[in-house]
């Protein structure tokens, strides 16, 4: 899993903001969000996503995994990430 080539993550104070620059469009993100998208620009794939989610709040493993699955395929979904 990788963003797409013109995608930029900008942390906020209330969590982030996923830009297409292509398409001028955008996401707001919450703060698990901002984590799980980052560690993705980062270049980490999805296991090393849920890890960091998982290290930085009080969730457990299968519920980070969950939500990752869910943030991913929605990313893949609009376009904004490749599988």
């Amino acid at each position: 899993m990788r963003l797409r080539d013109g995608i930029a993550v900008t942390s906020t104070d209330f969590g982030g903001v996923l830009l297409d620059q292509r398409a001028g469009t955008y996401w707001q993100l919450n703060e698990s969000g901002t984590v799980v998208v980052t560690a993705l620009a980062d270049g980490l794939g999805t296991q090393e996503a849920v890890e960091r989610l998982v290290a930085a709040f009080d969730v457990d493993r299968a519920q980070a995994e969950a939500d990752v699955a869910e943030l991913t395929r929605q990313l893949v979904d609009a376009r904004m990430a490749t599988p």
